[in-house]
């Protein structure tokens, strides 16, 4: 389920309470969204340090002291981020961080690593870091941060706890708004019939297609500029080399897109819950009356399974299978 970085943290905050905190956590989530904030609050967490607020002198609540990230950077506490040239985390990042995990930390202390953007490691980092995943030392705690998580090796995405962070980047940019439109004109007809199901589903897919010929076209022009800049020196290896990096960065901004696209419609469900349940802080807000009439004729728990058909959709995007299969299956489990 995608959460805002504070209810995250309280889910969070509440594992640990009751021991049953993971050792390893994928943040995902926009830029501006708070995955940086986020693993701030978690080391603090850990290690005993968590400053949560209290009341001034005239009664009034104090709001909760957030460390920048890096600046909790210590013995124990390792941040990792993409600092060469070519923006990479190395094999050389990660086997430092894993002679530090494996160092003994006082009593106490929890050892903690943060991978920031963590989509930059190399296929070597990955490979290696995966080791770490699968034998964590004790008392360890490991956060990966990402705004791309298709990048990510599949045996890492499936050996962490992830969550996914909604907010950041207005949700209404890159096709948001439409895509919003679409909902709102299906939400005067009403769900519960496969017909609205799969028209939603088209409108869906039609994202997807206009998305992926952009994500291709600046692709291909990247690798045919770099090709022009450098073809008399270096060897057409090296030049293979990069349009296949170019493909697979178009593939991942294509998966991205997709994954916000899923991410407007929860916000725009769970809108639906916000007002049905009186409360604030709509990320649609000029949607409410239509949002109001669906809400007055549909129950909470409809809802809701609405919404768990959908995160299930995104899990089952997430692995091998056919993307459009999946998406009718999803979008009629989830308005049908």
């Amino acid at each position: 389920m995608s959460h805002n970085a504070d209810k995250s943290f309280e889910l969070i905050k509440s594992a640990h309470e009751r021991q049953r905190l993971a050792h390893a956590f994928l943040i995902t989530g926009s830029i501006g969204s708070g995955k940086e904030q986020l693993a701030s609050r978690i080391i603090s967490l850990v290690n005993g340090s968590t400053d949560t607020g209290g009341m001034d002198l005239f009664g009034e609540p104090t709001e909760e002291k957030i460390l920048p990230l890096d600046e909790h950077e210590n013995g124990w506490v390792r941040i990792i981020r993409p600092r060469s040239k070519s923006r990479q985390i190395s094999i050389e990042d990660i086997r430092d961080l894993e002679h530090t995990l494996q160092l003994a930390a006082p009593s106490g202390e929890t050892k903690v690593g943060v991978i920031v953007d963590a989509d930059r490691m190399n296929e070597k980092a990955g490979n290696a870091f995966l080791k770490t995943l699968e034998e964590p030392p004790d008392r360890t705690v490991l956060m990966l941060l990402t705004t791309k998580p298709q990048r990510l090796l599949p045996t890492i995405l499936s050996r962490c706890v992830q969550v996914n962070l909604l907010g950041g980047r207005s949700l209404d940019l890159d096709g948001g708004e439409e895509l919003v439109a679409a909902l709102n004109q299906a939400a005067k007809k009403g769900f519960g019939n496969p017909v609205t199901a799969l028209h939603l589903k088209a409108v869906f897919s039609n994202f997807l297609v206009t998305k992926k010929s952009e994500v291709e076209a600046a692709a291909k022009a990247a690798a045919k500029e770099e090709s022009a800049a450098y073809k008399d020196a270096t060897d057409g290896i090296w030049l293979k080399s990069r349009e296949e990096f170019h493909d697979a960065a178009a593939q991942a901004d294509y998966l991205d897109a997709r994954s916000r696209y899923l991410d407007v419609i929860l916000a725009w469900l769970a809108d639906v819950i916000r007002i049905k349940n009186n409360a604030g802080g709509l990320d649609f807000p000029d949607s409410a009356p239509l949002l109001k009439t669906l809400a007055d004729s549909e129950s909470i728990l409809k809802i809701s399974q609405r919404l768990e058909s959908l995160e299930r959709l995104r899990q089952t995007l997430e692995t091998n299978a056919s993307e459009q299969l999946a998406l009718e299956v999803g979008f009629l489990k989830t308005f049908g």
